[in-house]
C-alpha cells in the first residue's frame, strides 16, 4: 500500500494560475509539450514569478477541470487580480493528500501525478475523488532533494 493521508479542509479556498487546455486529454506527449511551453512562456515573461511575489511563495502544479475540458497550470495559493491568469475554486471537504520525495524539482510534480492517477486511487478504499481539481507543489527539503504532496477533494463512499 501506498502512503498516503486524509486531510479535512474546513473552508473553501482559491488558487490563481496560469495554464492550458487540453482538447484531447489522451494526448500525452502533446499535452505534457504544451505544459511546458506555458511554463517556458510565464516564467520567461515574469508572470509567474509576479504570482509568487503576491502570494507565499510557494508555487503549485494544478489540474482541473475548465468548461468540462481538462486543464493545467502553475500557480500559487489565494485570489489575485493578474492579467491572463484565472482564479478556481477549491471546496472546503477531506482531501486526499499523498507525500513524494526526488532529486529533480521538475519532475516531482509529475511523479506523485503519475502515481496518483497511475494506480494509487483504485487503492484507496472508503473514498472517491471528486475534484473538480487537484493541486501539487514542490520545495527543497533538508537533504538537498525535494519533497512534495498532491492534494485531491475525495468524499467518503460507503462500501
Amino acid at each position: 500500500m501506498s502512503n498516503y493521508s486524509i486531510q479535512t479542509i474546513s473552508e473553501n479556498y482559491k488558487m490563481t494560475a496560469f495554464g492550458v487546455t487540453f482538447e484531447d486529454f489522451n494526448d500525452w506527449a502533446g499535452n505534457a509539450a504544451k505544459t511546458a511551453a506555458k511554463k517556458a512562456e510565464i516564467t520567461e515573461n515574469g508572470k509567474l514569478a509576479e504570482l509568487l511575489a503576491l502570494a507565499d511563495g510557494q508555487e503549485y502544479q494544478i489540474n482541473y477541470a475548465i468548461d468540462r475540458k481538462p486543464w493545467r497550470g502553475f500557480g500559487v495559493m489565494g485570489e489575485f487580480d493578474v492579467e491572463g491568469a484565472v482564479v478556481l475554486d477549491f471546496l472546503a471537504g477531506e482531501y486526499l493528500v499523498v507525500p513524494g520525495t526526488g532529486a529533480d524539482k521538475d519532475r516531482l510534480a509529475d511523479e506523485i501525478t503519475g502515481k496518483v492517477f497511475g494506480g494509487l486511487l483504485q487503492e484507496v478504499t472508503g473514498y472517491t475523488y471528486v475534484g473538480p481539481g487537484n493541486s501539487t507543489f514542490v520545495k527543497a527539503d533538508e537533504n538537498g532533494g525535494f519533497s512534495g504532496e498532491m492534494w485531491l477533494r475525495v468524499k467518503r463512499v460507503e462500501g
